[in-house]
């Protein structure tokens, strides 16, 4: 019995979510498990993060990395800028990915993509599909108020998820067989999904210590700032949360993608990184439970 069967061609959105967007890793190892070839992304924000490390090639290097990394790293990597404009400069993180997945041009990678960020005094999303990979990621995931604004062909660039936080649009001219859309900004639940976690041992590999040290080589002094003064933050990204959410109910209204994954808005913080095991499985978990409703 032949036993090779031809693989449903996608076209997957990646929406916008701080680390709710983890959850993007397990729903692309559950389409690519399950014979879903993915042939194209959109993305925004952290889906144009999680989805241009797919695109090139680096997801597993990207995933062994994020399961093992703490809080404590997690917030050496933000190079405060205190500038009136975002908190976070960005360098060092973009810096940071780079060495652990080195960059690439986007018209030299193997699916196409399309990262999503906005032009914010024109009010208008604007599509990057060449150029830097990480250039292109690093204007898409300009958070307002936490990073700082990328400058770009003369245009000043924000978070796409500020216009559009599940960008279905730049796949439109797509000729696939499903446009999968994972929204971020799902219904809250009356508590937070609980992810039952295997036990796992996370003992220092070598690329994690790798990039420990590659992160230490920052002449930057270092502040580990208290829950307190991360407070009005909170309140911000929670204010930004909601619009994100309403917005994109209403795009997907207009725009409906042929399936449709949702997480919870409040599965997680939006900078709780370290929280990766729980996220990449409740993504993975999410388009199982997708798919079996939809079957």
């Amino acid at each position: 019995m032949n036993k090779k069967q031809s693989k449903t061609s996608v076209s997957l959105v990646l929406g916008s979510g701080g680390a709710r967007g983890l959850s993007h890793i397990g729903i692309i190892k559950w389409l690519v498990e399950n014979d879903y070839e993915i042939k194209s992304i959109s993305g925004c924000s952290v889906g144009a993060l999680i989805g241009g490390i797919y695109a090139a090639g680096k997801l597993p290097e990207f995933e062994k990395w994020i399961r093992e990394i703490d809080k404590v790293e997690i917030f050496s990597l933000l190079d405060l800028a205190w500038k009136a404009n975002g908190l976070v400069q960005g360098d060092k993180i973009i810096n940071t990915l780079v060495k652990l997945i080195g960059d690439q041009q986007i018209e030299d990678l193997p699916l196409s993509f399309t990262a999503v960020a906005a032009d914010i005094e024109n009010e208008k999303e604007v599509w990057i599909n060449s150029g830097s990979l990480f250039a292109a990621i690093r204007a898409s995931i300009s958070l307002p108020l936490f990073f700082t604004p990328v400058h770009r062909k003369g245009v000043l660039l924000i978070d796409g998820g500020v216009l559009n936080p599940v960008p279905i649009a730049p796949t439109f001219s797509d000729h696939n067989q499903l446009t999968i859309a994972v929204n971020l900004g799902g219904a809250v639940t009356k508590r937070k999904p609980v992810i039952e976690l295997k036990t796992q041992v996370k003992a220092d590999s070598g690329i994690h210590n790798k990039i420990k040290s590659f992160i230490n080589s920052f002449n930057v002094k270092e502040s580990i700032t208290t829950s307190q003064d991360w407070g009005a933050y909170d309140i911000a990204n929670q204010a930004f949360d909601a619009m994100q959410s309403t917005i994109a109910r209403q795009k997907l209204a207009a725009y409906p993608a042929d399936v449709v994954i949702e997480i919870p808005r409040n599965a997680c913080g939006t900078l709780e990184f370290e929280r990766g095991d729980e996220m990449i499985q409740l993504g993975y978990e999410s388009a199982r439970q997708c798919f079996k409703e939809l079957a």
